[in-house]
């Protein structure tokens, strides 16, 4: 028998392939899906909204995880090493704010 690797068609509309910027990220969890809020942080305004939430299932969080570590990999073999900033003005902030699980 024939293997067939079949092809997915994705579709990315204009106004998706402009993105929005997001500087936090908050996540949580439940047992059955975890959460991941985008917000955007302006300096001096102490109010953020929520620019986009992506709900994800355990397996695909974790596939997300792996491809975000495979990604950065690459990314520091040609770029160099991330710096993570410590301190006033950078990386104070904790990505995962508020009670370790959502209610689904």
């Amino acid at each position: 028998m024939e293997d067939k690797k079949q092809q997915l068609n994705i579709e990315l509309s204009e106004e998706i392939a402009q993105g929005i910027y997001s500087n936090l990220a908050i996540i949580t969890h439940s047992n059955s899906e975890f959460v991941v809020d985008f917000v955007r942080l302006m300096p001096g305004i102490p109010k953020a909204s929520v620019k986009s939430r992506i709900i994800l299932t355990p397996e695909h969080a974790k596939k997300l995880l792996f491809a975000l570590q495979d990604n950065i990999t690459k990314f520091e073999a040609i770029n160099g090493k991330i710096k993570i900033t410590e301190g006033p003005g950078g990386g104070a902030m904790p990505l995962n704010f508020g009670p370790n699980t959502a209610q689904a």
